[in-house]
């Protein structure tokens, strides 16, 4: 069933996959709370993800980074989006205050977004910059930390593979999340697909940072 904009937004915010956690669980749990973010404008796909931290380790292979994300759990999943008939100014003030509003309820520990990179469509392009520009002011605001990861880097670590196709990657994410269907739409794989990076890669930067610094 497809739904209308306002309906799918509505559905977004509404579509919570676990107990939303309060902020005195968190001071006491070791758990890390990673904000997968798909960003643009009129869509922009989140999902919150639980993974226990792991040891950090510079030897994994991609198969062992993947194994790493299978202990991820989605707390929440969904679409934010805004009416294309609002000027551009009032469409990111509301994605402002629903991002605004996600970052207060779950209090996560990173922001992990897709790195901006060339596209032939210009006007895509600004939009996902807004966006992400937003989100990155956002989560840094809260004092989360915020990672860029690029496409390639989200596949491989998610798929094993560069070349790995909105399906294959979507397929991925169900699996390693333990879903019971592939996650729709793909702005919401594609979002949870950027936390599953963070959980896989995360260990091996802290390791590369415990010996020569951070950068």
């Amino acid at each position: 069933m497809k739904l209308p904009a306002r309906e799918l937004h509505i559905w977004a915010i509404a579509r919570r996959l676990g107990p939303p956690r309060r902020p005195a669980d968190q001071l006491v749990s070791k758990h890390v709370f990673v904000f997968g973010a798909d960003p643009g404008v009129s869509r922009f796909g989140y999902c919150i993800v639980e993974s226990a931290p792991s040891a950090p380790g510079t030897g994994m292979t991609s198969r062992d980074r993947r194994r790493t994300s299978s202990s991820a759990r989605a707390v929440a999943m969904g679409v934010l989006t805004t009416s294309p008939e609002l000027p551009v100014h009032l469409r990111l003030a509301e994605l402002q205050r629903e991002l605004q509003s996600l970052i207060r309820e779950y209090q996560p520990t990173v922001l992990a977004i897709e790195r901006v990179l060339f596209q032939v469509n210009v006007r895509t392009a600004m939009a996902v910059g807004q966006a992400s520009g937003i989100a990155m002011a956002e989560a840094a605001n809260a004092g989360c930390e915020v990672v860029q990861y690029s496409p390639n880097q989200v596949k491989e670590a998610v798929a094993g593979h560069g070349a790995a196709g909105k399906r294959e990657v979507q397929q991925m994410v169900q699996v390693l999340l333990g879903l019971d269907t592939a996650p729709e739409p793909a702005d919401v794989a594609d979002a949870a697909a950027v936390a599953l990076c963070h959980v896989a890669i995360a260990p091996v930067l802290s390791a590369v940072n415990s010996v020569v610094g951070p950068r």
